[in-house]
């Protein structure tokens, strides 16, 4: 029987969707991975062995680059991380704590400011600014206006992306709008919690036609960061030459004497909120250390 090889585009009840050059093959996995307590995910690049020209079995998953549990993906080269200027309100924190997990799990941050077409002021395209100047890739949106979604389209291609960000931020309009056939179900904010519902039920990536796959994920703001604290401070790029100058190869940039980064923040040259995330972030990272000893 024929071998190939394939990425998982989606697994549901036990059944994995296997994109091959054939086409789209249903796949079961082996026994061995049950009794290895391995489970395939949706990304994996897989070994199938066919049954007939649309089934199959995984008999191997290929070594991941990387593997995420929230959402339950592999191999993903970049995270569209967006969140909307209003409606719910921007949160500065979470956007940079995104960020931080992206790159500390090996993929590449985009950071997508949504809904520019509720605010009159130019607040995202400043926000988007700051990013750029820092070195990430980074654009304002709109579904309403089709704002920057061309944008958004060339960082996607030839790319496996997916979408995080707060429920009602707008992933699931945003991916609608970048390819016309894909229609996924979007949320309102409710009124009174000024939250988004949760819309997205399952993981599947799904094929660009411009070249690439796409991910729509649950919106969630509950992460956990799990490096060291002596590491944070490699995650916040601007940082990265000006703390070689700092007095203390173990400089943490809070308190210490003839700190680099700080007099930088003084002096304007790091965004005064980059630094206030960074410093939330640390305190987070001591008090989990606190509780784990």
């Amino acid at each position: 029987m024929t071998r190939i090889e394939g990425r998982i585009v989606r697994g549901i009840a036990g059944f994995y969707y296997v994109a091959t050059e054939h086409g789209i093959v249903e796949c079961r996995a082996r026994g061995k991975f049950r009794k290895d307590n391995i489970t395939p995910l949706v990304g994996d690049i897989v070994e199938i062995q066919m049954i007939n020209d649309s089934e199959g079995y995984i008999l191997n998953i290929l070594p991941r680059k990387n593997e995420l549990t929230r959402p339950p993906v592999a191999n993903v080269d970049q995270a569209i991380i967006v969140f909307a200027i209003v409606r719910p309100e921007l949160n500065r924190v979470l956007l940079d704590k995104m960020i931080v997990l992206a790159e500390s799990n090996d993929i590449e941050p985009v950071i997508c400011i949504n809904k520019v077409d509720l605010k009159e002021d130019r607040e995202a395209f400043d926000l988007v600014t700051i990013y750029q100047k820092i070195g990430y890739k980074a654009v304002a949106t709109s579904t309403v206006t089709k704002e920057g979604i061309e944008e958004l389209k060339s960082y996607l291609k030839d790319n496996v992306s997916f979408f995080a960000g707060p429920s009602g931020v707008g992933k699931s309009s945003l991916i609608n709008s970048i390819q016309s056939n894909i229609k996924l179900k979007t949320g309102e904010v409710s009124e009174k919690l000024l939250r988004g519902r949760h819309t997205t039920r399952s993981v599947e990536l799904l094929s660009l036609d411009f070249g690439g796959y796409v991910l729509d994920t649950p919106g969630f703001t509950a992460l956990t960061l799990d490096i060291a604290k002596e590491d944070l401070r490699y995650y916040f790029k601007e940082f990265l030459e000006l703390q070689k100058g700092c007095k203390f190869s173990s400089c943490l940039h809070v308190n210490e004497p003839d700190c680099n980064v700080i007099k930088a923040v003084e002096e304007g040259l790091i965004d005064k909120n980059r630094y206030l995330s960074y410093l939330s972030l640390l305190k987070e990272l001591k008090e989990k250390e606190k509780r784990r000893y």
